[in-house]
């Protein structure tokens, strides 16, 4: 179970203070995909950034498990974020000048896992791309730079990965692709999926809804209709 308890978070000081996230609650169960939505400004990627350890809350607490995410700190933070979670972004964040098997073996690198080469090829394997093992990420479609992104971040078996518009930058078919390649692996490899998204559709696909408007959860349902 992942929870979030009453999540806080502000910028700015006295006239600027801006309460970007307000009391903030809801459970999701592990393995499950969820769609966090709502309009620019609601507060989606800070919260992505707070369940993610990337940014602290001001008061709160997210629960992966049974650990308390932000209670942990420096080289312990990095080690739990490199072993249990990974990103895909709308922009990709390839290395262009890189092969396929050099991008992929980042996250291995940093969390000094072992076996890098079986893994990695398998990664490639699962979206599609071992025979472009050798291919500079440079040379590779806007949908094969998102497929790699999407190697990457199961190379290291997170149990949570997070989606912040993994589509935005692909055309509908080319979209379409990587959602359903998404929640493919997402059963496959019994991953928790978060997607930060705009998509109506993707959002609809997914086994919980939360809706934020100005920093609250206005919002949060489970859609039975999507079998898990």
């Amino acid at each position: 179970m992942i929870s979030v308890k009453n999540i806080v978070k502000t910028y700015g000081k006295k006239d600027s203070l801006f309460k970007a996230l307000s009391n903030v609650s809801f459970s999701i169960p592990e393995g499950s995909t969820v769609a966090i939505v709502g309009k620019s400004g609601s507060g989606k990627s800070t919260l992505m950034h707070i369940m993610s350890g990337l940014d602290h809350p001001d008061s709160g607490a997210v629960m992966i498990g049974d650990q308390e995410l932000h209670k942990l700190k420096g080289r312990k933070m990095d080690k739990f974020r490199s072993t249990e979670m990974s990103f895909i972004f709308q922009a990709f964040f390839v290395e262009a000048n890189q092969t396929c098997y050099q991008n992929v073996s980042l996250p291995l690198e940093i969390a000094e896992e072992g076996q890098r080469k079986i893994r990695i090829e398998d990664a490639l394997g699962q979206v599609g791309l071992k025979d472009k093992i050798d291919a500079k990420a440079g040379n590779l479609s806007g949908g094969q730079k998102q497929r790699l992104a999407i190697a990457r971040a199961i190379v290291n078996k997170p149990k949570l990965i997070f989606a912040d518009e993994p589509t935005g930058n692909l055309d509908s078919s080319t979209g379409e692709m990587i959602i359903k390649l998404l929640f493919k692996l997402n059963r496959l490899n019994k991953n928790t999926l978060i997607v930060v998204t705009h998509d109506n559709e993707l959002a609809d696909r997914c086994q919980y809804r939360i809706t934020l408007k100005d920093g609250k959860v206005v919002h949060f349902a489970e859609n039975k209709k999507v079998s898990k």
